[in-house]
């Protein structure tokens, strides 16, 4: 999948030490739930389990340097307790700090959306973003994404923090394809 801009393509062992660069920052991972990458190790361990799972994830990869600056994909809903209903999978994504504020994110959601409805039956999605990162919700809503008036608390935060967290859903259209 691809733009002018970007290219959505599978993780590749071979991306460790990249990601390891962009998911080390600690301004990153925690803004998404995660904390930083401690080594290159723990980054090919990503690649091989979180990226490869069950979760459809794709390496936001940057046309102009040939490097993945983020993560973009969709799954089963998380441990995060976000109010999903039955079979509705839960979207996420994060890009590395240089490249925040450029409309990528943005960008990359467009075409995994553009994606799910022309290659699945998938009916809605469900996302959240954490209330101290309103960038995120804007993302969301910037795609159709609309907040669904609930807020969960995040109380096993890695940090330890309870982190309020803004709900938002899409409804996909029943006609896949069609604009």
């Amino acid at each position: 999948m691809e733009t002018n801009r970007i290219i959505l393509r599978p993780w590749r062992e071979s991306d460790a030490e990249t990601l390891y660069k962009w998911a080390s920052d600690p301004d990153v991972g925690p803004r998404a739930g995660w904390p930083p990458h401690q080594n290159v190790e723990e980054s090919l361990e990503i690649i091989r389990t979180v990226f490869n799972d069950v979760l459809h994830t794709w390496a936001i990869v940057l046309k102009e340097t040939d490097e993945p600056i983020g993560a973009m994909g969709y799954g089963p809903s998380c441990e995060c307790d976000l109010p999903a209903r039955e079979g509705e999978p839960l979207i996420g994504y994060w890009v590395a700090k240089p490249y925040w504020n450029k409309g990528i994110c943005t960008e990359a959601l467009r075409l995994m959306l553009d994606h799910i409805r022309e290659s699945t039956d998938i009916q809605s999605l469900i996302s959240g973003h954490f209330v101290d990162n309103p960038a995120s919700g804007r993302v969301m809503e910037k795609c159709g994404f609309v907040p669904t008036g609930e807020i969960c608390i995040d109380e096993n935060q890695y940090q330890g923090e309870n982190r309020p967290i803004r709900v938002l859903r899409l409804e996909l259209s029943s006609l896949h394809g069609a604009t």
